[in-house]
């Protein structure tokens, strides 16, 4: 376990789901962060001195004294592991394949459904497409379905998966998706905002919440 007591670094934009779920677990986990916002708009992500942390120009970027680290899940595995927080991260065998499974989930239908529908709202203007909104109804039937059953995602606890795909499940309404009839859903987003030390995403005034 670290005992270091200097903030680390994150780079972020504060509308950033991807950023926000590097700033929840940290906030949890009661680590200090110093945040540094980037500029998306005037692409300082995608600006040589960003690019020597991140080559591929997204936010977030952590840095811890040397240690660098781009991909918001990647910085989840880091953070609670550096912190020795194992109840984050199930190392029994099936408990673990339930993580990572969600963790794709986040990294994959969820940024390509909800969080590319509000992306279309807070940073081009624009409604999401038909289409695009039948694609990401259809994973949050996903969602609904399965904590139906289940308090969090991968296990009787929260783990890292529930961070990961929290905050673009709660913005969801930004992106015109209606969580009204999902109450399972509502109810896990609640148990999460529950947790000591959370803290929310700024919301952006459009979709539903306009």
């Amino acid at each position: 376990m670290s005992t270091a007591t200097a903030p680390l670094e994150l780079y972020r934009h504060r509308l950033s789901g991807h950023s926000h779920r590097v700033e929840l677990m940290a906030s949890l986990l009661g680590v200090p962060l110093q945040c540094i916002d980037v500029d998306l708009r005037a692409r300082e992500q995608k600006q040589p001195a960003f690019l020597a942390m991140n080559a591929f120009g997204q936010v977030p970027v952590l840095r811890d004294g040397e240690v660098v680290l781009a991909d918001s899940n990647a910085i989840l595995v880091y953070l609670v592991l550096r912190q020795g927080a194992r109840s984050w991260l199930p190392q029994e065998p099936a408990a673990a394949a339930q993580v990572q499974r969600w963790l794709s989930v986040a990294a994959g239908p969820l940024a390509a459904g909800p969080a590319a529908a509000r992306r279309s709202r807070v940073f081009g203007g624009a409604a999401p497409s038909p289409e695009l909104l039948a694609q990401a109804r259809a994973l949050l039937a996903v969602f609904e379905t399965h904590l139906g059953s289940n308090a969090f995602l991968a296990a009787s606890h929260p783990t890292i998966a529930d961070i990961a795909n929290y905050t673009y499940v709660a913005h969801a309404p930004e992106g015109d998706l209606d969580l009204a009839e999902l109450p399972a859903t509502t109810a896990w987003l609640q148990r999460i905002e529950a947790l000591p030390g959370f803290v929310p995403m700024a919301a952006g005034a459009v979709g539903l919440r306009a």
